[in-house]
């Protein structure tokens, strides 16, 4: 009678001394060292997978048909977006500027160079990555996510294969191939729609438009730099959000969100470091 008693008195105690109490609020300052240290964590992540695909570029296995897969995968799929893309912001970059000119002097003896040199410098290269950002970085980010949530990324490690190597360094290696083609044919073609919009709009003969006068060797340059970093951005970033992929379904789709803002931000980040440097550089 005394156990039973006993027991009764002592059970809801241990009931209430189970209940698993709240964590404390961060408050504001918990708050912003809470995303400080997300931050500090998520870069030294990144930098881990950069240096691992570097590493295993050079001394990782060479497998001609992973890396001709991702060849056409982020190139040949890529070129009807990028060619309809580049197309319509050339004939809207052409067109505003004319609209300008004629508000103030109307001479378009410099519109094509100036054009031309803005596409090499800068614009070619920023557009370009951006729209292949949102294809290219958001497939790899889905693709590797997917293999995270069924556990095909830990049958990998299992197996003693780093999946840097296997799944990362193809899509690194196509990325700087592939990007630096595409944002060249970009630039073509976002230059000749631009050849059309001046004709038509503005009246300006195709030998005017076509002057190239204004484009150096550290204009070519900046922009050859350009389409490197962003090509080698746009693998890692997204990759690395693809492997820290949880939560099944929902977890891939919020991978693939994070891949296309964190690659769009590394580019952006990129275009103002690559263009500081080139500026002082090349000033001319």
């Amino acid at each position: 009678m005394s156990a039973t008693t006993e027991h009764n008195a002592s059970g809801p105690e241990s009931e209430v001394g189970h209940i698993e109490e709240k964590p404390p609020e961060l408050g504001f300052v918990g708050g912003i060292g809470a995303v400080a240290l997300d931050l500090v964590y998520g870069g030294r992540e990144l930098y881990s997978v950069f240096v691992r695909t570097l590493y295993y570029s050079f001394r990782g296995k060479k497998e001609k048909g992973a890396l001709m897969a991702q060849l056409y995968e982020i190139g040949n799929k890529s070129v009807v977006f990028i060619s309809i893309t580049m197309g319509f912001i050339g004939m809207i970059l052409v067109y505003q500027s004319g609209l300008q000119l004629q508000r103030v002097v109307p001479d378009y003896t410099l519109l094509g160079a100036t054009y031309l040199e803005l596409l090499v410098r800068d614009f070619a290269a920023s557009i370009g990555a951006l729209m292949l950002a949102t294809r290219v970085g958001a497939g790899i980010a889905a693709e590797i996510g997917s293999m995270v949530v069924t556990e095909q990324v830990d049958a990998l490690r299992m197996s003693a294969a780093d999946p840097i190597d296997f799944l990362v360094v193809p899509r690194f290696k196509a990325s700087l191939i592939m990007t630096t083609v595409l944002i060249v044919w970009g630039c073509t073609v976002a230059f000749f729609a631009g050849a059309v919009t001046a004709h038509y709009a503005f009246d300006v003969k195709y030998s005017t438009f076509m002057n190239a006068e204004l484009v150096d060797a550290g204009d070519i340059i900046i922009g050859l730099t350009k389409c490197v970093a962003y090509g080698a951005a746009i693998p890692v970033v997204s990759s690395y959000c693809g492997l820290s992929t949880f939560g099944g379904s929902e977890g891939v789709g919020w991978a693939t969100t994070r891949a296309v803002v964190n690659t769009s931000l590394t580019i952006i980040i990129l275009n103002f470091f690559i263009s500081g440097a080139g500026f002082l550089i090349f000033p001319g």
